[in-house]
């Protein structure tokens, strides 16, 4: 009653992730590209990725990048509020689970060392842990490693994403055999994800999908692969 919530996506008092901010999150779905997960007009595969295929074997964000998701998620990247984290893997949950995908683990893609010291926590990890609690499936927080500092890759062209993440990870041992969920909080150009998958896929990872929680789409102004 002294501290009440505040909503991550509109500040209101009482909950912190209000029914009606949850009602206009718009759920990323109907016909998407059966690779990088962004809208087609017809089922399939689009152009991009059949002339340059990403190394993850699928693609899919839960919603689209716009208020009032963008704001929970700057506030739990940003301001500390852990509790988004919670509220948005509940919610995610049976999305996952429609996708009918045999995971075995949870990734999280991982912070660069001097990230992680700034914020101290993973903000994706926040959203990961309690969504493979969800699913029943193991969660390993140190599976993928950064090999490299890497820049923001906020304002960088679809070539300057796929090259500033060139190489930049590193997957653990104990990943061989297994189906791999990488998981991220935003995707523009997924060029983390595939930099991530294919570190998975060097250290045996059988089969590796791709998940975030929205995704940044190209009517935003933003490039897409």
């Amino acid at each position: 009653m002294l501290y009440p919530p505040e909503c991550g996506g509109c500040g209101k008092k009482g909950a912190c992730w209000c029914v009606q901010c949850q009602e206009q999150v718009k759920i990323l779905n109907g016909e998407l590209c059966e690779v990088c997960g962004l809208p087609l007009e017809k089922t399939g595969v689009c152009d991009t990725c059949r002339a340059d295929r990403p190394r993850f074997r699928a693609l899919r964000a839960w919603a689209v990048f716009e208020e009032p998701l963008q704001s929970a998620l700057h506030n739990l990247k940003y301001r500390r509020n852990m509790s988004m984290g919670n509220a948005l893997a509940v919610h995610m949950a049976d999305f996952v689970q429609a996708l009918n995908w045999p995971i075995d683990v949870i990734v999280p893609v991982p912070l660069g060392r001097k990230r992680r010291r700034e914020r101290g926590y993973n903000q994706v990890g926040m959203i990961a842990l309690p969504l493979a609690l969800a699913l029943e499936v193991r969660y390993v927080p140190k599976g993928l490693a950064r090999r490299k500092e890497t820049r923001s890759q906020v304002g960088l062209s679809k070539q300057e994403r796929r090259e500033n993440v060139r190489e930049a990870f590193q997957a653990a041992a104990g990943m061989s055999g297994k189906n791999v969920l990488v998981m991220d909080d935003v995707s523009t150009t997924g060029s983390t994800l595939s930099s991530s998958a294919e570190a998975l896929y060097f250290s045996g990872a059988k089969d590796v999908y791709a998940l975030t929680v929205a995704r940044a789409l190209p009517h935003h102004g933003l490039q897409h692969a």
